[in-house]
């Protein structure tokens, strides 16, 4: 069960835009992460991007997400958190992994 205060970050890599939806080529990928997002949201989980140019404090915020980011550098990104958790680092989660998370939060249900 998902409850209001449930909250997923992405700690995205540099790109162009907030969504990366922009320029002369789509990256599918980002298609299917804009795409989680849109559907997370319909069923009441707040989403939320940083793009660490734009909103550095929310990498500094994050304790794991820093300590991945100095230790791996652009590599380590994305970092996907649950509710503060670390769920996935160096690649987008599918829908079904961040709903996986979601279910095994305890803050979630």
């Amino acid at each position: 069960m998902i409850t209001n205060g449930t909250r997923v970050e992405i700690f995205d890599p540099p790109m162009c835009c907030s969504s990366g939806l922009c320029g002369p080529t789509i990256d599918p990928v980002l298609l299917d992460v804009n795409e989680m997002v849109l559907k997370l949201n319909s069923q009441g989980v707040a989403v939320l991007r940083y793009l660490m140019a734009q909103q550095p404090q929310a990498f500094l915020n994050n304790a794991e997400v820093y300590r991945l980011v100095r230790e791996k550098e652009l590599a380590a990104l994305p970092v996907t958190t649950v509710n503060g958790r670390v769920i996935k680092v160096g690649a987008y989660p599918t829908l079904a992994e961040v709903q996986a998370a979601l279910n095994a939060d305890p803050a979630s249900g």
